[in-house]
């Protein structure tokens, strides 16, 4: 296959690093671009697909854009596509805190891509998921929830982050699109 240049829509230099990481062994170039896109509210498909229309007309081109959620599923899967917020409001130090009434502490990490190739095309939709649970923080709060989503023992940022990879929830999104792209050939 020959190589597929992707425009990356993303300012969050983790992410970056951590998708160019996954894709490493493939034939996708990203190209990483920083737009603030307008996010509306709604499924996290819904989300994926508004962000990946607004950023192929903004780019005029080929986009992948990326929505991660974390779903506990005590509270019928939110904070969802609204963790982010959820966690500006909380600090990873104190999110488990948002179960603290819940026994069950058990989540759903969620990665959706949409994936654009311009302009008034059809937007492809990409996702993976990794079931854990929520815990008090444990490693490096520096990315996201990852101190706080347990898998198999060990939180994210407890994890390698080439183990973190090959389980995690984007992992397996990027692992979909990759698989799609080598049909497309």
């Amino acid at each position: 296959m020959a190589p597929k240049e992707l425009n990356f829509i993303t300012g969050n230099k983790n992410k970056l690093a951590e998708v160019q990481a996954i894709l490493s062994c493939t034939p996708v170039k990203l190209d990483s671009k920083a737009i603030d896109l307008l996010e509306i509210q709604g499924s996290i498909e819904e989300i994926s697909r508004d962000k990946a229309i607004r950023a192929a007309e903004t780019v005029n081109g080929p986009v992948l854009v990326e929505d991660t959620c974390l779903c506990f599923d005590a509270l019928g899967e939110l904070p969802g596509p609204y963790v982010k917020w959820f966690l500006q409001a909380l600090g990873a130090k104190d999110f488990h805190k948002l179960l603290a009434g819940f026994e069950d502490k058990s989540a759903q990490a969620v990665c959706t891509f949409g994936y654009c190739e311009g302009p008034g095309k059809e937007v492809l939709i990409f996702q993976g998921r990794t079931a854990g649970k929520i815990v008090e923080a444990r490693g490096p709060t520096s990315f996201g929830w990852d101190a706080c989503f347990e898998y198999e023992g060990q939180t994210y940022a407890e994890m390698p982050k080439e183990q973190k990879n090959k389980i995690s929830h984007r992992g397996k999104a990027l692992a979909k699109l990759v698989e799609w792209l080598n049909q497309e050939v």
